[in-house]
This record gives C-alpha cells, structure tokens and sequence, in this order.
C-alpha cells in the first residue's frame, strides 16, 4: 500500500485545515518545497499537493510553488484543487505533474471528466470528498445529493485511473479512517481507491491494509506527519512495499534457522 504525504497549499504555505474549514488552518511550513525534499528523502513514492486556494476560487493559484516543487522532486506528483476545465488540467500537466485531481467538475460536468480520461490516460484521478456520504464540491463549501458511491461508479465509467476519497468530517482531526465507507466504496467499483482524511497513527494504516485487497491501494497522509504522531519511514516500513510482515526475520544462529 502507498503511503502518500499530503502537502496543502494556502497562500504559497504549507498548512492543514480542520474538517475543511479555511478559518481553522494551521501553518506548518513557509517553505512546501524543503517539506516535499524532506519526504522524498524518507522513502515517499508519491506526493499529494492540494491548491486549497484554487479549490476556493475554481482555478489553480499556487501554480508557482506547484512547479518549484515537481522541478525539486524525482517521485511523482498528484494535484488538486481548482482544475474546473480544460485548459487548467492541461496547464497542470504540462508542468510536470503526474495525475491531476478532478473533483468539483465530476459533478458539474462529467462529459468533461470523460474527455479528459481519454485525452490523458492513467493521468486523471476523481476526488470525492465528502459528508455524511454525500458529495461537497467547490472547495467543500457546498454540499450536494449526490451519494459518493454513485458518483464513483459514474466515474468508472468515465475512464477514472482512481477514486480518491475524503471523509471531510474525518479531515485533520486524527480520529482514523472512515473503514465501513471505504470498504463499501472499494467492493462497488472496480479501479483503486486511495482513503484520505483521519488517519492518525500505524494502527490507521494497518487498517487499512486490510482493505488492500479489495481495491484500497494508497493512503494520504497529512496532519499525522507534521505532528510526528506518524514516522513516514515506519508507516512505509508498516504498510508499503517491503514491509515488516512480507521480510523474512534475520533468525542469525537460531536453532530456527
């Protein structure tokens, strides 16, 4: 399983917010770059990066510091917030980024989304975030209808590389992983889902593994690492490739050996 450290941009910093909400942020850095150099050399194969800015505003805003960070990294990058159309997610990619992170537009436009699946294969991940198990939209200011299940299908469909899923009342608050969601999640649809939001220790994560083989492929870690309640080197030891329970014990003279 991906242990992927998540690195949220407000106002060119490095910050987490509380359940979404923009009032209730904390900075944990001036510098986003030194703080994706610093997971990068932990062992971090991936990096999550969200523009909480353009998530308000409906495009990209954080667009510098986006490119000084994949111009500073050799591990992919997955973007989201604020790619409402087109040209956004073009330019996004064309920086260098790996996989961009639709979410708003799933709902409001979803001919887009299957469009930009087909133009970008393997390049676009669905970002649904959500409450109560219904879907927010537009930076988590709004809630719609819509069940996020039934919007994750819909996404299948539309040719989704994966399914990035948020319980937004879990978000920054360290209370764990929603489990029954994402395991209902990942027995509906057929394409990875990454689980985001509450994880808070190894514990977590070793939960979470054990939806792996239903299709919970990755975990974006956030609040856990900056608090230093999750080590990203022992959660990768824990969960990722490699890890404690697939590497045989170094028994030395033991009479087991």
């Amino acid at each position: 399983m991906d242990v992927i450290p998540a690195i949220d941009l407000l106002k060119g910093r490095c910050v987490r917010l509380y359940q979404g909400d923009y009032d209730q942020s904390q900075v944990f850095s001036e510098n986003p770059v030194e703080v994706a150099k610093a997971w990068e050399a932990q062992g971090a194969q991936w990096l999550h990066l969200v523009d909480l800015d353009g998530a308000k505003t409906g495009q990209p805003v954080n667009l510098d510091t986006i490119a000084a960070v994949v111009e500073a990294l050799e591990i992919p990058v997955q973007v989201g917030g604020g790619l409402r159309d087109r040209n956004r997610v073009t330019q996004l990619l064309n920086l260098g980024v790996k996989r961009g992170i639709l979410g708003t537009i799933a709902i409001e436009n979803p001919d887009l989304v299957q469009e930009l699946c087909q133009e970008f294969p393997d390049q676009i991940v669905v970002g649904i975030d959500a409450r109560e198990g219904r879907v927010a939209t537009r930076g988590w200011l709004e809630t719609s209808e819509i069940l996020a299940i039934d919007l994750a299908k819909r996404m299948v469909t539309a040719g989704a590389a994966a399914i990035i899923y948020t319980d937004i009342q879990r978000d920054g608050t360290m209370k764990g992983p929603n489990i029954p969601m994402l395991r209902e999640m990942a027995e509906a649809i057929t394409i990875p889902v990454i689980a985001s939001g509450g994880v808070s220790s190894i514990t977590d994560l070793l939960n979470l593994l054990a939806l792996e083989a239903i299709g919970v492929t990755g975990a974006i870690v956030g609040k856990a690492l900056y608090t230093e309640d999750i080590a990203l080197s022992e959660a990768l030891r824990a969960v990722g490739p490699g890890r404690w329970q697939d590497v045989p014990p170094d028994l030395g003279s033991s009479a087991l050996a």
